[in-house]
């Protein structure tokens, strides 16, 4: 008898929940990317709308009133340009933040597959919308800030979506390493969007939003054709989210663990009756750390906002590139920042403390921001070299506690019997998360004009406020590993 081919062999090895499991990792991934895609043009498009017109060749046709603004888009060719933009990325975010806390509870009551192939239409339609303000001349800041505030709403569908969805296919064993590598897909949605921005930023500014919304709208029909929102729905075995009392801890016996596409569960679980009224609001801020995580990822997301709104613009400005070029350049930022994320969620994995992992990170996050700042124009090898470090540890938290701490805390023991509340707790740590994320960028805007040094203090104290959020969290970690109390995975003993 002939032997199988190798790459039959590997594809069989796999049971069929493994294949399930991988196609909605691989499916949430993509979803994911093309919202962050579709997010991103905005910050590689402001160097186009306000620029240095004495460096640019005009046209021998055109007649020019003033020579200094003639090239710029009205209405961001006035001194207080920096302003504008500061209100357009609010509009966004101050709409995305409101969104966002009803958004979990839409979609602990709505079915995912329809709540996320709507969600991506309509963002695909309002970023198209804004390029088409390009051909179509506009030149109101209105019409701009309402396709913001639009667009901000309807992009709050994506998160509590996907964690969601994420969160129904796997258990606690591995999570941090699963979601760390999972939640790559912001850095690399950021890192397409600058690029596919980019190639079209110099010449006609406007396929820099339709490209990325004709993307994201393509992936909301995929999204309805193929998304599983839970494993019973296709007969495969749900996950295991909780370990029993008498269990070793699963990170201290690699033989319990719970393999990453395991067709199976612990028999430690005890059965219990699945209820079907989605949890409180109320309910779900009682959640042990739920409130301590959420206004922590308050400040780390203010910082990591604000580099990816201003990041392109500060190194146009301070190291003059090209809009093109600064655009290129910023996306090592997101680079570090999937390797912050993966070694966060490793780290915490094997560690059991997620809120130390964080704390640790953003501690060191402090001083680095400071040396970017100072040394990170010395050429451009320091400047890839700071941005890599900036990305991993100022990304690094964020994702951890946007990924893996908000499956944990939404699959916590106390809700034991209630698998309906993974979407609003998410819900809620990403949108206090994402009031920050709005005043970040907004700050940003009104401070830069005093120089950028301002900014950078700004950030650096957002960090520091991050990392005292989390003390208590910590302190009761680090009192389990010195035997104070029974080291357990999760958020127990918090």
């Amino acid at each position: 008898m002939r032997s199988l081919a190798p790459g039959i062999k590997l594809i069989t090895s796999f049971s069929r929940d493994s294949w399930y499991r991988f196609s909605i990792l691989i499916l949430t991934f993509v979803f994911y990317t093309s919202y962050h895609l579709s997010r991103k043009p905005i910050s590689i498009v402001k160097s186009q709308l306000h620029r240095n017109c004495s460096n640019v060749i005009h046209p021998a046709d055109l007649n020019i009133t003033d020579n200094d603004t003639w090239c710029d888009w009205a209405p961001f060719d006035q001194s207080n340009y920096q302003n504008l933009f500061g209100v357009l990325d609010n509009c966004f975010l101050v709409a995305y933040a409101i969104g966002m806390f009803f958004s979990g509870m839409f979609g602990e009551r709505l079915p995912l597959r329809y709540y996320l192939s709507s969600g991506m239409l309509l963002s695909g339609l309002f970023t198209a919308l804004f390029g088409l303000g390009f051909y179509w001349r506009i030149h109101s800041l209105w019409y701009y800030c309402l396709v913001q505030a639009l667009n901000g709403l309807v992009q709050t569908t994506g998160w509590p979506a996907v964690v969601a969805c994420v969160g129904n296919w796997f258990g606690k064993g591995k999570r941090g390493f699963i979601m760390g590598i999972w939640n790559s897909h912001t850095s690399v949605g950021n890192i397409l969007g600058s690029l596919i921005a980019g190639v079209y930023v110099s010449s006609a500014w406007g396929l820099s939003f339709i490209v990325p919304g004709i993307i994201i709208a393509c992936t909301g029909v995929i999204c309805f054709f193929f998304l599983v929102e839970k494993p019973e729905d296709v007969n495969c075995t749900p996950p295991q989210h909780h370990e029993s009392v008498e269990q070793e801890p699963l990170l201290r016996n690699s033989s319990s663990n719970e393999e990453i596409f395991s067709s199976h569960t612990s028999t430690a679980v005890e059965p219990v009756e699945d209820h079907t009224e989605a949890i409180s609001f109320g309910g779900a801020l009682k959640i042990p750390g739920v409130v301590e995580f959420s206004l922590c990822l308050l400040f780390a997301k203010l910082v990591s906002y604000t580099f990816l709104y201003w990041l392109p613009l500060y190194i146009s400005n301070i190291a003059h590139f090209d809009p093109k070029e600064a655009g290129d350049l910023s996306t090592l930022f997101d680079v570090g920042g999937i390797v912050g994320g993966i070694l966060a969620g490793l780290i915490s994995d094997y560690s059991g403390g997620r809120a130390t992992t964080c704390c640790a990170m953003l501690i060191i996050a402090a001083p680095m921001l400071f040396l970017f700042n100072k040394i990170g124009q010395n050429g451009l090898p320091t400047t890839i070299c700071m941005l890599l470090w900036c990305g991993a540890l100022v990304n690094g938290p964020y994702a951890l506690i946007t990924t893996a701490v908000s499956a944990d805390l939404g699959t916590h023991e106390c809700l034991r019997g209630n698998s309906r509340a993974l979407s609003t707790v998410t819900a809620i740590i990403d949108g206090t998360g994402s009031i920050g994320a709005a005043v970040g960028p907004l700050l940003a805007g009104l401070i830069s004009p005093t120089g950028w040094n301002n900014v950078f203090y700004m950030l650096i104290t957002a960090d520091v406020l991050a990392c005292l959020l989390l003390s208590r969290l910590v302190y009761k970690e680090v009192r389990g590993w010195c035997g104070y109390t029974t080291r357990q995975r999760g958020f127990k003993e918090i």
